[in-house]
């Protein structure tokens, strides 16, 4: 994705910097997590001399936005943009692929976080905290969508990860743009299951708007419970999975 990989070869300025790209969110708790987030990929990439340096980004919401990003760079100092979102959609195929054609030093895109069995760890953990029961439970995986079909791909197929770590089905439901939406998975659960809880696991980064939808409609249609999304608050400290980071840095690698 993005430009051909020789134009991430080290070059008089030194390896390729890793720039982490956010949606961006006006929630103060997801920009906390964010942050905690930046800041240990940051501190794991110290210690590997063949990444560049670290910054972070925006499409949407928050500055600095990509090109401000990439214009911080020294001269001639490549990059990577790596997405931290969960599948690739719109931002990746369209916003980031505009940036990198109109950026002035090699650029290229790697891929999204997901899928990949290491999220489907962490939102099993998710469902455990929350007080789920897999094996009594339907489970329900709830992402935001996305008109982008390549994104609606990816969530189905974390949501087949899951299922295979479970050991039971996983339905992925959407909070807009794709069906089923989460009130009509939930619904269509309850009909064909009526003695099963609704369980719904969140496929959301971080806490924010989208986090607070779901929690709402999920109520209204009759969940029972709802998982705090991949990373969030406890007690006001950030909660970062140990695996984003490593699947942040195994992205960048993976284009260099």
């Amino acid at each position: 994705m993005g430009s051909s990989p020789a134009a991430t070869t080290p070059t008089d300025a030194g390896p390729a910097a890793l720039a982490a790209i956010s949606h961006g969110t006006s929630s103060s708790a997801g920009q906390a997590v964010v942050q905690a987030l930046t800041d240990e990929i940051s501190r794991l990439a110290a210690s590997d001399d063949a990444i560049g340096p670290v910054r972070t980004g925006h499409v949407d919401v928050q500055q600095p936005d990509i090109a401000t990003t990439l214009g911080a760079l020294d001269e001639g100092q490549g990059a990577v943009l790596v997405p931290l979102l969960l599948s690739a959609g719109f931002h990746v195929n369209v916003d980031m692929r505009d940036a990198v054609a109109e950026a002035d030093r090699p650029t290229v895109i790697a891929g999204a976080l997901g899928p990949d069995e290491r999220l489907a760890a962490v939102l099993e953990r998710r469902l455990t905290e929350a007080g789920a029961d897999p094996q009594k439970d339907t489970v329900i995986l709830a992402a935001a969508g996305s008109s982008d079909s390549s994104a609606v791909d990816d969530v189905e197929a974390t949501a087949r990860l899951l299922s295979d770590r479970l050991g039971n089905p996983v339905r992925a439901a959407y909070l807009s743009f794709a069906h089923p939406t989460v009130p009509e998975a939930i619904h269509e659960a309850q009909k064909r299951a009526p003695e099963r809880r609704v369980a719904i696991v969140s496929y959301l980064l971080a806490p924010g708007y989208f986090q607070g939808l779901l929690e709402s409609r999920a109520a209204q249609a009759g969940a029972v419970l709802v998982s705090q999304p991949l990373m969030h608050l406890a007690g006001g400290t950030p909660r970062v999975p140990e695996e984003l980071p490593q699947i942040v840095l195994d992205r960048y690698h993976a284009c260099v």
